[in-house]
């Protein structure tokens, strides 16, 4: 996404060198987004295409090393082509977990065990989830939760099992996982906390999930949703500099006329694992490096995360789910309704908030935190739109 995001705002801001896209996936690039609403039936996977510009591309070309010293590519089928300037948007790839019996004795995953990142991903889960059954998604991060709601609207019996005490707890506090874990279980969605799949049951197909407490659940399908980590194999072969991810400065330069954007660029200690900050690094790059702002620079993203899931849809904007004594925290609930707000100030500044279950206000929230602005003289204004 951040590539091809790169690769058409360097052409509309009047950038002249030919452009060339290289993806390893045979399809042409897509919003990696709304893969579970694909999933779900919501939209149909010709209509999450990204537009690339006049930008050449070359699907299915899967690029296997970098020379930064002769400027050169070299790709899986063996060829080799030159660049001048070389922008790494290599992504993330799924964090599976250690878990015994995840793999047959091929080494490849199970039968009935996928990941969703692809496509490719998509379309399996669905060949599967047409039979229907059980399926159980292990980790309640956004993408476990998201996924969880795909596989229920295809009318499979789901159970997300959370490590964690709450649901979605990088970003969400403990009441508001508590709301979502309602309206999850409104969808017919099940959701065991505080534990974790020790081991998959069966032989060349699971048939069950044995969780750290001893409990077995009953399982034609898994789903490890257990977040993502940077692609960051290509720049280490190559000699870049690696953190958790590709280490960029202020101008997203990693070395010698090469850069990196997106799910693998590691900024200021900072890796981000989201659309939002992906395309603002691809706008400041294709800004500087098409002439139309040639010292732009990128200073960071502000914190935020939204999700929707049919039904089901949050927003948290900044310093939202920890406890700090200097914060002062305004809160509203309403259980009839599965709503859930949240306004975090600090010296009279909005630094945070979460809305759950009605985003009316969001416009509103996200321009005072952006701005990191002062509330109104009646915040209740801020959170419920009253005489907004």
């Amino acid at each position: 996404m951040a590539g091809v995001r790169f690769a058409e705002r360097y052409a509309a801001l009047g950038g002249r060198a030919e452009v060339t896209v290289y993806g390893a996936e045979p399809c042409a690039p897509y919003n990696r987004v709304l893969l579970a609403d694909v999933l779900a039936g919501r939209y149909d996977a010709s209509g999450i295409g990204m537009p690339a510009g006049p930008a050449v591309l070359r699907t299915g070309a899967e690029v296997t090393a970098v020379d930064t010293g002769a400027r050169t590519l070299r790709l899986a089928g063996g060829e080799s082509a030159a660049y001048d300037v070389l922008v790494l948007a290599t992504g993330a790839e799924p964090v599976v977990p250690p878990v015994r019996g995840l793999r047959a004795p091929s080494g490849a995953f199970k039968g009935g065990v996928h990941t969703l990142r692809t496509l490719d991903d998509c379309r399996w889960l669905a060949k599967e989830a047409a039979g229907g059954g059980r399926a159980v998604v292990v980790g309640g991060g956004v993408l476990g939760v998201s996924t969880a709601c795909a596989l229920a609207a295809l009318g499979l019996s789901v159970e997300i099992v959370q490590q964690a005490p709450h649901l979605v707890e990088r970003h969400l506090d403990a009441q508001a996982g508590a709301v979502l874990r309602s309206g999850l279980a409104r969808l017919g969605v099940a959701v065991r906390l505080g534990t974790e799949v020790r081991a998959l049951r069966g032989a060349e197909r699971v048939t069950g999930v044995e969780l750290s407490d001893g409990t077995l659940l009953p399982a034609d399908l898994v789903v490890p949703a257990c977040g993502v980590r940077p692609r960051t194999g290509l720049a280490l072969a190559a000699g870049l500099p690696v953190r958790t991810g590709v280490v960029v400065d202020d101008a997203l330069r990693c070395g010698p006329g090469v850069y990196a954007i997106g799910d693998c660029a590691e900024h200021r200690g900072v890796v981000h694992d989201h659309a939002g900050p992906a395309w603002e690094q691809a706008d400041v790059l294709a800004a500087r490096l098409s002439g139309a702002a040639p010292d732009a620079v990128y200073g960071g993203s502000r914190p935020r995360s939204r999700l929707t899931a049919g039904p089901l849809e949050y927003a948290v904007f900044g310093e939202a789910a920890g406890p700090d004594p200097g914060l002062e925290v305004l809160r509203l609930a309403d259980a009839t309704r599965g709503s859930y707000k949240k306004l975090v100030l600090r010296d009279g500044q909005v630094v945070g908030g979460i809305l759950l279950g009605d985003l009316a206000t969001v416009g509103a929230l996200a321009r005072a935190y952006e701005r990191a602005a002062p509330p109104p003289a009646d915040v209740l204004h801020l959170m419920t739109g009253q005489g907004a």
